[in-house]
């Protein structure tokens, strides 16, 4: 908490006058044009690796950065705040992107890898279900690097899986089939600071390097 008390008085101290301008903007309302879907790891910070301004992106966190598909919407536990936060982006906001971000070294990969019978939480434990599919998957997909360790292979695979859980809403699926919408995967490589994206014609999780991101912005052009 020190620090970040601090950090809120040196913001303050600090702060530019074109982003005071930025801020005045945006309170009057937000327009961003991709929602992100990433976990809740401290070390993951969206705004940071994609080099986004305030008001560029309308971002759910949560652990595993999972999205329970619409279907299981029942009780509180069903991952509302999910499917809440895709309805609003979808009703209320222009956007036209929507991002599940992975990423290495993530614990709920670990705990999925060991056993949800072995968390001790028990809404932890309860949420993880929503991995289920992922760990299911990890064994039957021949897409995933092999050198990687097995809890980086499943989370890239989660990432695979919870792409296909966003396109279980019908909000999505809808403006997807009109054209008005894509679904994109990322994965965060922790020690490089790297960014991949899934690449469906390849199969396969490929570095945003200069060559890719040229490619990626070709295609939504």
């Amino acid at each position: 908490m020190r620090k970040l008390i601090q950090g809120i008085v040196a913001f303050r101290q600090n702060l530019q006058p074109e982003y005071r301008e930025r801020f005045a903007r945006l309170a009057l309302g937000q327009a961003p044009d991709a929602l992100l879907i990433a976990c809740s790891d401290s070390r993951v910070v969206p705004n940071l690796f994609a080099s986004a301004d305030p008001g560029d992106l309308f971002v759910t966190r949560n652990v595993g950065n999972l999205v329970p598909p619409a279907a299981s919407e029942q009780g509180p536990s069903g991952g509302p705040s999910e499917a809440a936060a895709i309805e609003f982006a979808l009703a209320n906001l222009p956007v036209t992107d929507i991002i599940v971000c992975g990423h290495s070294e993530c614990g709920a990969m670990h705990a999925l890898l060991r056993g949800r019978d072995r968390v001790e939480s028990p809404n932890l434990r309860s949420w993880l279900r929503h991995g289920e599919g992922s760990l299911e998957r990890l064994g039957k997909d021949a897409v995933l690097d092999p050198t990687l360790a097995p809890h980086n292979r499943l989370s890239q695979c989660n990432v695979l899986v919870q792409m296909e859980n966003v396109k279980t809403y019908p909000s999505v699926s809808n403006r997807m089939a009109a054209g008005q919408l894509r679904v994109h995967g990322w994965w965060f490589e922790l020690k490089q600071a790297d960014v991949y994206a899934y690449e469906e014609s390849v199969s396969r999780f490929v570095l945003i390097d200069e060559a890719e991101a040229a490619s990626l912005l070709q295609r939504l052009e």
